[in-house]
């Protein structure tokens, strides 16, 4: 099931865009998206990462948690992550689990960006 995962990844200046082009984010990609971080994060030395969820439809707990582990590799090596777009569900989500007091909520991918060039 892994193995045909649908997402992007851009680069501008120092800034990645990982957009997850998929509607939902479960337990059954999780996984996959994690590994996908801890390489991104690891190899590539970015410090900012915007993660775009405007086609995710439903997330649960695991596709929270691969968006904590971004944040905590990210935490540790001085880096900053913005969530950008998130469907009106996915930003319930955040904010009934209060991810939103360590995680910058942006409405646009642009507005994630903006604000990680002034960091």
């Amino acid at each position: 099931m892994g193995e045909n995962i649908n997402f992007e990844l851009k680069k501008t200046n120092n800034i990645v865009v990982f957009k997850l082009n998929e509607k939902r984010f479960d337990a059954s990609i999780a996984g996959f998206v994690k590994g996908e971080f801890t390489i991104l994060l690891h190899t590539e030395d970015v410090k900012k990462l915007v993660i775009d969820l405007s086609e995710v439809e439903y997330c649960d707990s695991s596709g929270l948690s691969a968006i904590l582990l971004a944040f905590r590799i990210l935490q540790s090596n001085e880096g900053f992550i913005r969530i950008a777009s998130p469907t009106k569900n996915v930003k319930t989500l955040i904010e009934i689990s209060q991810l939103d007091r360590v995680l910058t909520v942006c409405n646009t991918v642009n507005e994630a960006i903006k604000d990680l060039e002034n960091l």
